[in-house]
């Protein structure tokens, strides 16, 4: 859900690395996000609880912020798309202790047997997949703690607008 210039501003890079490089990372963010607006097969749910402090980060310089807050607030009005903000107001949390996280779950599809759930995390390095039945179970507990702690939908849209509007006014 990044605009070219919020990925471009996000994705790790190592020294040294040639435009073509540093490009690659950021088209495949970009076209990752046709998923959502696809016809066929129908489009995927995608839920998404950013914390607050994301928000107000200034990351690419204030217009970059600015469009990338007003592209979420669009982006949260897909039918299948859900923008949830765990406020700053709601304190110390387990996501804090987590980190970013994706919970994965996949559709039957023509399988008789949908593959199992399984937690994705990404860091510096590589990425960390977690299958193991009480491994999902404690990120799930984190989830709808978060979820049970974020504004609704409608509220966390008009707080990204608000902020994005106080970045960039006009």
């Amino acid at each position: 859900m990044q605009t070219r210039a919020y990925a471009a501003a996000t994705c790790p890079h190592r020294p040294g690395a040639t435009g073509e490089e540093r490009e690659r990372p950021v088209e495949a963010r970009l076209r990752r996000q046709d998923l959502l607006r696809r016809r066929l097969p129908r489009p995927p749910r995608y839920e998404v609880l950013l914390a607050e402090a994301v928000l107000l980060r200034e990351v690419g310089g204030a217009a970059a912020m600015a469009g990338q807050l007003r592209h979420l607030a669009e982006v949260s009005r897909l039918p299948q798309v859900s923008i949830r903000v765990l406020p700053l107001a709601a304190g110390a949390h387990d996501g804090a202790l987590t980190g970013s996280f994706v919970l994965l779950d996949f559709p039957l599809g023509l399988r008789a047997d949908p593959d199992p759930p399984v937690v994705y995390q990404e860091s510096l390095t590589g990425a960390l997949y977690l299958d193991r039945p009480a491994e999902l179970a404690a990120y799930e507990r984190v989830w709808a703690d978060l979820v049970g702690a974020a504004l609704d939908e409608e509220e966390s849209r008009r707080l990204i607008v608000k902020i994005g509007e106080e970045l960039h006014p006009g």
